[in-house]
């Protein structure tokens, strides 16, 4: 392969982050797009973005209660209507009968403890996040279980 291509050729990070990004753009939710991308082999296994379950009105119809209430950030998921992008990303993967043991997820925003559980017990081995997020315990639960997680850093 030629330099000036070698140049321009995104790393593997750089290739399952933008498109993790770009997954995102298909969220239903009104406070914060987040995109996941589920990875084995550097093969794409599946996707995910945050959103309202399948068939249902969407947030920008609805209203976002935790909006309403003035709920912080990370605080109260259980009355959100809608499913973070790692647990659809996790859910698409089992509804067509996708192994996901021992792949890498790539997010845009580091997983909320919820989240963290769900991937722990999916098998999943490595977090790759691009957006700090303020969960501490999610953070305990992932060092405890062994998940590589890496912060990713685009290149200059």
């Amino acid at each position: 392969m030629n330099d000036a291509v070698q140049d321009i050729r995104p790393s593997w990070d750089e290739y399952f982050m933008t498109l993790a990004n770009q997954v995102a753009t298909r969220t239903t939710c009104l406070r914060r797009g987040v995109g996941a991308v589920i990875v084995k082999d550097r093969r794409i296994l599946a996707t995910g973005y945050n959103g309202v379950p399948s068939g249902l009105a969407h947030c920008a119809e609805t209203g976002c209660l935790r909006q309403q209430l003035g709920v912080p950030s990370g605080q109260r998921h259980e009355i959100c209507r809608g499913l973070h992008a790692e647990q659809n990303a996790i859910i698409q993967a089992a509804r067509f009968g996708t192994d996901i043991d021992g792949a890498s997820i790539y997010v845009n925003t580091q997983p909320c403890v919820v989240c963290a559980k769900m991937i722990i017990n999916a098998g999943i081995k490595e977090i790759v996040y691009q957006n700090p997020y303020p969960d501490e315990l999610a953070m305990q639960l992932l060092k405890e279980s062994g998940i590589l997680m890496r912060e990713f850093r685009p290149q200059d």
